[in-house]
């Protein structure tokens, strides 16, 4: 990494993190929803840089299946992401809550909150992220991965634990001009030097010209059902508790799957020209370092680094910081019946364990698409239509919805177990728990009464 663009941007995030110290949060509003102020700008740049720290993934699957990378991580989530800004945000700001377990306590009780805050928690250690921070650091120094995942793991919580959702909000707008910028320099060098469309197309191989990247119907439409895990996103649902207005909660998601639009050209078109630069590359997980490495002169390649660099820790702070609030405030506060202010050291200190579970959870796994797609198998089941129907009039009792996560999860697990990892009988572990919580809670619709 470039010392010079390593050095400014460590002296960005050390800058935050003095500032804070200045200027304290005031309370557990203040410190988990911003004081419910967000603005414009500051709501969709947030949510574009935590939306979108899977960027070696990006990398990952581009260099392995091509161009239906767009189909995998990019459609499916503009759609439920819309679906979610105009049916859904508004709502949740005009609710009073401040997280997804309280939403579910207030419809369904205190065990359906505790059920989903434990699965909430799993799905938000940032393990894929931190991974990630792992590999790009390794790639740029030579140190261990798992030197990589934790300084990368600590110096991204280092600002939240202090100054909660504006340390993450500050940061994220300089990340947000940090990660477009490195692909804004990456993709015209690549396009001027080799030639565009023409010159991709020769050198690809014809699996990554097809639609499905060879793989098959069931292997490209699973990440559909896996992209509903949009509509339970804590991060979103976050923001909007966070937007000044709901004006700001919906048009920020609108504005905000712009610029994923945009961005996803701009990745997608790299990983193309990774993989006809570096055929055989040893990781597909360093696709975008190895090709700036390749193209780039060196202060080109140092602030290209910095830029993902910058794209991971957004979300690593951000999911970080979600999973503290669960962990402390929403699995043990709940459980202790530790009051709202009282709760605040309880996140602070559940920041650490988040950390921790997420570095554990990424050495072991190994692999970012396999951590995305276990994680979404199983949380995507157990969450969904209780949260769906929590914005409904429908009233389901509160041991049927508790019931109907726990089998759906199970049900998931199992199957994820019976297969390997994989699809057991040839069919996707996210598909049999989708049908149980659909069964269980369809049945308790029949005759339930409207709030």
């Amino acid at each position: 990494m470039n010392s010079l663009a390593g050095v400014v941007y460590a002296a960005f995030l050390l800058f935050v993190v003095l500032r804070l110290f200045r200027k304290p949060t005031t309370g557990a509003v203040d410190y988990i929803v911003a004081g419910r102020r967000l603005t414009l700008p500051a709501f969709t740049a947030s949510l574009v840089t935590t939306w979108y720290g899977g960027i070696l993934g990006v990398g990952e699957y581009t260099w392995t299946y091509g161009i239906s990378n767009w189909l995998v991580f990019g459609v499916p989530y503009y759609l439920y992401a819309g679906i979610f800004a105009f049916f859904i945000a508004a709502r949740a700001r005009r609710s009073r809550v401040l997280t997804l377990p309280d939403l579910l306590e207030d419809r369904y009780g205190r065990p359906a909150a505790l059920a989903g805050a434990g699965i909430l928690f799993v799905m938000t250690a940032p393990a894929a992220y931190v991974l990630m921070l792992g590999v790009l650091v390794n790639f740029a120094t030579g140190w261990p991965l798992w030197v990589g995942v934790v300084l990368g793991t600590l110096l991204s919580i280092g600002y939240v634990f202090r100054g909660g959702l504006r340390a993450v909000v500050a940061t994220d707008m300089v990340q947000f001009f940090l990660m477009f910028l490195a692909f804004l320099v990456l993709v015209p060098v690549c396009v001027s030097r080799f030639g565009g469309w023409s010159f991709l197309q020769a050198g690809l191989p014809a699996e990554h010209l097809k639609w499905d990247g060879g793989l098959g119907f069931q292997a490209i439409a699973v990440w559909y059902f896996i992209a509903l895990s949009t509509l339970v996103e804590p991060a979103f649902y976050q923001r909007c508790y966070a937007a000044r207005t709901e004006k700001t909660a919906k048009w920020g998601i609108v504005a905000a799957i712009g610029f994923w639009i945009v961005f996803d050209l701009l990745t997608t078109t790299a990983g193309l020209y990774a993989r006809v630069l570096l055929p055989d590359l040893a990781d597909p997980l360093q696709a975008f370092p190895a090709l700036a490495g390749l193209v780039l002169p060196s202060f080109w390649q140092g602030i290209f680094t910095v830029g993902l660099l910058a794209t991971i820790m957004s979300t690593v702070d951000s999911y970080a910081f979600i999973g503290s609030i669960t962990l402390g405030r929403d699995l043990i506060g709940r459980w202790r019946g530790v009051g709202e202010e009282e709760s605040l050291p309880w996140i602070r200190w559940s920041l650490v364990a988040t950390a921790v579970v997420a570095v554990v959870l990424a050495l072991w796994a190994g692999s970012v698409i396999a951590l995305w797609k276990t994680l979404g198998s199983i949380g995507t089941p157990m969450l969904l239509l209780p949260l769906v129907l929590a914005h409904t009039r429908r009233r389901v009792s509160g041991g049927r919805v508790l019931w109907a996560m726990l089998l759906s999860g199970g049900v998931s697990v199992v199957w994820l177990v019976l297969g390997g990892g994989g699809p057991w009988l040839g069919v996707e572990a996210i598909f049999p728990g989708l049908a149980v919580s659909v069964g269980v809670l369809g049945v308790g619709l029949f005759g339930a009464k409207n709030y």
